[in-house]
């Protein structure tokens, strides 16, 4: 995550700075944080490729970095597998930096902890696919029955199962990047690093990917970094975006906090397009607003705190203020007012905080009941009702 944790980081990039030009050092101790990419290059003819970049990633999140043509997020996924040499600051990966490993402790990085997937497949084109997607752990020395075995498992993962015997020209666009994504796969990498992997797609096959790599990562829970410039990509593969302009961050937050609380009209330019149901969740819109009863209180007592507030509904809580059922006013109206809420009210369907509007907009649009809200002990945290909803999309 990027926000402050007490966590360990998987991977935490800090203070990361790169310079091109031929005295990229010198010029290097002249920077700080004020130093504008434009004036440093036509008063040194030095580019500032990334500026003063931190950021931290846990242990099986998906990080995305998106930015437009030139913001730097390439630049800046290659200084953290130092395919790219940063300038300064340091790349720590499991607590130890990456910038100062040796070059043997940077190979082992690359064989065994780390992968990289590209936007241009980069596949072996003499190779047939069983190969290419093998071509990790040949270079590790596993024998070839194995390599086989294991690259057949991830090719039967990417949903490629049967093209083992075919070479690389014979596949689509889309099913070279499987390939791609497989031979990343075959060596159980702890990190997997993407450059703009499906941007070469056609927009069909691309979706197709994204949904894809979403459900492996739902099964594989590995630490991904991903680099995009297309902002509906981000915050649909994202559990955290980075937001990139000339080099260096302007918001880092969840997809929700990005598009819900852009920090600037840059921001804001990314945002304006992204349907706020796809990405914003119950916590964002739920009230407390709702009158409770609990379990052993009369039909009575539940009317009277409806009426007080004019609610269509009254939630009926158990110990711990857990959610036991609703009760709808129009129920308790037409009932004995003399009874137990518990033999009238009825236990509707709760949903958690993380719950995307968009799972709610077809169930709240057939009722004015209130949707209950609760935490992962069944409490009661919260409601949301159809104006909640209708002003999120509003806005």
């Amino acid at each position: 995550m990027s926000d402050a944790t007490d966590s360990v980081a998987k991977i935490s990039c800090q203070g990361i700075w790169k310079v091109f030009g031929p005295h990229a050092d010198r010029i290097m101790a002249q920077l700080d944080e004020n130093s504008e990419r434009v004036e440093v290059q036509e008063r040194t003819g030095h580019v500032i490729g990334v500026k003063d970049v931190s950021f931290k990633v846990q242990q099986g999140e998906t990080f995305v970095v998106m930015g437009l043509s030139g913001s730097g997020k390439s630049t800046l996924v290659r200084c953290m597998s130092r395919l790219v040499e940063p300038t300064s600051g340091k790349v720590v990966i499991d607590g130890e930096d990456v910038v100062q490993m040796t070059e043997k402790q940077l190979i082992d990085l690359r064989r065994n902890k780390m992968s990289m997937v590209f936007q241009h497949f980069g596949l072996l084109p003499h190779r047939r696919v069983i190969d290419n997607i093998a071509y990790g752990l040949e270079v590790q020395g596993i024998t070839k029955t194995e390599r086989h075995e294991k690259a057949g498992e991830v090719l039967n993962l990417v949903g490629l199962g049967g093209w083992d015997q075919h070479y690389p020209r014979e596949l689509s666009g889309g099913m070279q990047q499987r390939v791609g994504l497989a031979r990343a796969l075959a060596v159980d990498p702890e990190i997997m690093l993407f450059d703009e992997p499906f941007s070469a797609l056609d927009p069909l096959i691309r979706r197709e990917m994204q949904d894809e790599l979403l459900k492996l990562q739902e099964v594989m829970h590995k630490t991904m970094v991903f680099i995009t410039h297309d902002f509906l990509e981000a915050i649909k593969m994202g559990d955290h975006i980075a937001i990139m302009k000339d080099g260096e961050i302007v918001q880092i937050g969840t997809p929700e906090e990005v598009v819900a609380n852009p920090v600037n009209d840059y921001v804001r330019e990314f945002s304006e397009d992204v349907p706020r149901h796809k990405v914003l969740t119950a916590s964002k819109i739920m009230s407390n607003g709702y009158p409770t009863v609990g379990v052993n209180d009369t039909v009575e007592t539940a009317l009277s705190r409806m009426r007080d507030g004019d609610h269509p509904a009254a939630f009926v809580l158990g110990a711990g203020n857990a959610y036991v059922a609703t009760l709808e006013r129009r129920v308790a109206e037409a009932s004995a007012k003399t009874g137990s809420v518990k033999d009238v009210a009825v236990a509707e369907e709760s949903i958690t905080p993380n719950t995307l509007i968009e799972r709610l907009i077809t169930r709240i649009a057939r009722t004015d009941t209130p949707v209950p809200v609760v935490d992962e002990s069944n409490a009661l945290v919260g409601t949301v009702d159809r104006t909640a909803i209708m002003l999120a999309l509003e806005e």
